[in-house]
């Protein structure tokens, strides 16, 4: 009797416990980036794509997370422009080559960009890191 007691009151005081740390969970709808505020926002069209559509969307995030690793490396230099352009290039880049592409193939082009971007953001973390822009 004195274990069932022992575990029922353990169990009311860990779901208090949870429910008082969930109550603290406040989202916020303030997407300021923290490192350079004046990042160019996604273009409306991106922004507005159907569910169905959204591995597409992925591929020019990866696009231009590859280029803008690489135009840092390059660069050697974290500056905001340098690390958050326009979209222009990336949106170029996926409109040449794969906006009409197949399903799998814009997966695999994604899977590249990815792998290509990690593989730069190795040489362009410590530039942005001394820049303060990480």
């Amino acid at each position: 009797m004195k274990r069932t007691t022992a575990l029922v009151c353990s169990f009311l005081l860990l779901s208090a416990t949870f429910a008082s740390a969930e109550r603290d969970l406040v989202p916020t709808l303030d997407n300021q980036p923290d490192t350079c505020p004046d990042q160019p926002p996604e273009p409306e069209w991106m922004r507005n794509t159907e569910a169905r559509q959204a591995y597409k969307r992925l591929l020019i995030q990866q696009i231009y997370r590859f280029q803008s690793m690489g135009r840092i490396v390059d660069a050697q230099s974290c500056a905001c422009a340098t690390r958050y352009p326009s979209w222009e290039t990336a949106e170029a880049v996926y409109f040449d080559r794969y906006s009409s592409a197949e399903y799998w193939d814009v997966v695999e082009a994604t899977s590249d960009f990815r792998r290509q971007a990690n593989e730069l953001r190795k040489q362009a973390m410590p530039i942005c890191e001394t820049a303060g822009n990480w």
